[in-house]
């Protein structure tokens, strides 16, 4: 990494994290064109600079492209996205919808708001991976969303279940990714305030007052009860991982 200057510990630990998943389960080849999911929440613009970064120094060429569904709360708030892409020489495709206000609207009677926003906009980038002809849709899914998931699926829905490291969709031409899903979000919130990345908040009303943010509160509460907890329940996630998808994750 010796051309991309000085890193910090952080920084270093996003860019190996990240590559070292991509490399152990073959997630993306020469020729890839990954579509990358930015919110403008902390999680998905690191995945975006880490892809960024990984894009000069691998060995064969890849292409990326930040993709934001702005849901419509602020229509103006991706402004920083577009300035950062612009500097950095990322294509970009963003749009400003209605699916914020009507997953609080009348018309969403049967599922909480986050579920029917996210649907909408999971539709459109699927819907977008196909208009720009791309072959990967990475998601900036972190450690912690991975433990928080599998918990969420015991204690909601009885069944041992977590997120994929990678999933293909429409018959295999579309696979989607999240070269992230390992690294712990101390790292990421710390790489993306040296990084100076121009994250923005989520004006969303339902933003902290979720299911997933009870269980996310419950699961920080009970591993600060002991220093092994995180990693435990992280390396045995790790472990299912490996045996659910066939790839040696030895190392992570």
């Amino acid at each position: 990494m010796s051309r991309l200057g000085k890193l910090t510990f952080a920084q270093k630990r996003c860019i190996g994290s990240v590559g070292m998943l991509m490399q152990k389960s073959g997630m993306a080849g020469p020729g890839a064109r990954i579509g990358i999911a930015v919110s403008g929440g902390v999680d998905s613009f690191v995945l975006l600079q880490t892809l960024a970064i990984r894009r000069a120094i691998l060995p064969f060429p890849i292409e990326i492209m930040a993709l934001h569904i702005n849901p419509g709360f602020d229509p103006t708030s991706h402004a920083p996205l577009v300035d950062w892409c612009s500097q950095h020489g990322v294509a970009a495709h963003i749009e400003t919808t209605d699916h914020g206000p009507r997953a609080h609207s009348e018309e969403n009677r049967k599922n909480s708001e986050c579920f029917f926003c996210s649907m909408l906009r999971r539709k459109r980038l699927f819907d977008l991976c196909g208009e720009y002809n791309l072959t990967h849709l990475a998601f900036g899914h972190n450690a912690d969303d991975l433990m928080v998931t599998f918990f969420m699926n015991v204690v909601q829905n009885g069944r041992v279940d977590a997120m994929t490291i990678s999933e293909d969709f429409f018959e295999g031409r579309l696979k989607v990714i999240r070269p992230a899903l390992f690294l712990e979000k101390s790292f990421i919130k710390t790489a993306a305030r040296q990084w100076g990345l121009p994250i923005w908040s989520n004006p969303c009303p339902s933003a902290g007052a979720t299911r997933r943010s009870e269980i996310h509160d419950w699961l920080e509460l009970e591993m600060r009860r002991g220093k092994r907890i995180r990693q435990n329940i992280l390396g045995a996630l790790k472990r299912y991982q490996s045996d659910k998808q066939g790839f040696d994750l030895t190392g992570l």
